[in-house]
């Protein structure tokens, strides 16, 4: 069974990424095993606020925690330097990404999850995410209006027979944006429309699309004419005090070749040159590519075959 990944938008999210310390590893994978029912514990006093948590783990953390073989797309996030833009590479050995409906939820399954990983891991990033106004980013404009939905989404983002002893699983890329809004707010509409290839009031995707607006680099079409789709679900974050205002891209997919294309051709462009015009005002300042494992995996690692199997039939839900 798939993790919790397809949920209605959230309103909270708060998104974690940390290292786990040498000789934690037991810890570790006891707490993955537990996060199910802790999440349900939490939520349970509020179950139409649909908390929810998902668990990534990243390519260096695999071969301490498990002894089956890495999902086999499975690799440390892949930096790119384009003539202007750079999307750095940052380090990670597991991915929370905890969300819902309210914050309070997502802040107290957190605490949980800190008080059993304390001493065994150390916190690289931290960012408490918001939905702002009606599905906007801070720079105005709707985000996440191409998600697919229903059948098409569970397919864009889950591992199939391209590695059916991981099938179900998915990848899960995380990168942390910082915008220069005093910059962004200071060009027109008209010109923020065609830099993101929207109309900022309805949404509706401009007829004359720039070549190099957000919308036209960030569509994946295969050779064959298959435009490849992936989950996302950003958020907005910031800090008016400190002049932080920024965005956390999260996308699932169920290979990561098509999220590494999407922002190869946004930051290096093709042809080479032709980068997405929002990296102008948004600068990338994290990159972590994760797996995200089966809940029967986290719950029972063990069942596992040597070459990597799931073992579906042996496992069982945990009644924690």
């Amino acid at each position: 069974m798939i993790q919790d990944v397809l949920r209605e938008p959230a309103k909270a999210a708060i998104f974690l990424v940390a290292d786990v310390r040498p000789g934690s590893e037991a810890a570790v994978r006891d707490l993955l095993a537990d996060v199910a029912g802790l999440t349900r514990a939490v939520g349970f006093r509020a179950p139409g606020d649909q908390l929810s948590c998902v668990v990534g783990i990243g390519a260096s953390l695999w071969p301490r925690l498990y002894r089956t073989r890495a999902p086999r797309d499975l690799h440390p996030f892949r930096g790119l330097s384009g003539a202007r833009h750079t999307a750095p590479a940052t380090h990670g050995d597991l991915l929370f990404h905890l969300r819902g409906r309210r914050l309070d939820l997502c802040f107290e399954l957190e605490r949980q999850l800190m008080r059993r990983l304390a001493g065994h891991v150390r916190v690289l990033d931290e960012v408490q995410g918001f939905k702002y106004f009606d599905e906007r980013d801070l720079l105005g404009f709707v985000d996440g209006t191409e998600n697919p939905a229903g059948d098409k989404a569970a397919a864009a983002l889950a591992i199939g027979d391209a590695d059916p002893a991981y099938a179900g699983g998915s990848y899960v890329v995380v990168q942390k944006y910082l915008h220069d809004l005093d910059a962004w707010q200071a060009l027109p509409v008209a010109e923020q429309e065609r830099v993101v290839g929207r109309s900022k009031l309805s949404d509706i995707e401009l007829t004359d699309q720039p070549v190099n607006s957000h919308v036209a680099v960030t569509t994946i079409v295969d050779r064959d004419g298959t435009e490849r789709q992936i989950v996302r679900e950003n958020m907005a974050f910031g800090s008016p005090g400190s002049g932080e205002f920024g965005t956390y891209f999260i996308g699932y997919a169920g290979t990561p070749a098509v999220i590494e294309r999407m922002l190869h051709r946004m930051f290096v462009g093709e042809p080479p040159g032709n980068h997405d015009r929002i990296l102008d005002f948004s600068t990338a300042v994290t990159g972590s590519l994760f797996f995200v494992p089966t809940a029967d995996f986290l719950d029972n690692p063990t069942s596992a075959g040597t070459d990597g199997s799931l073992g579906i039939g042996s496992l069982k839900r945990s009644s924690r």
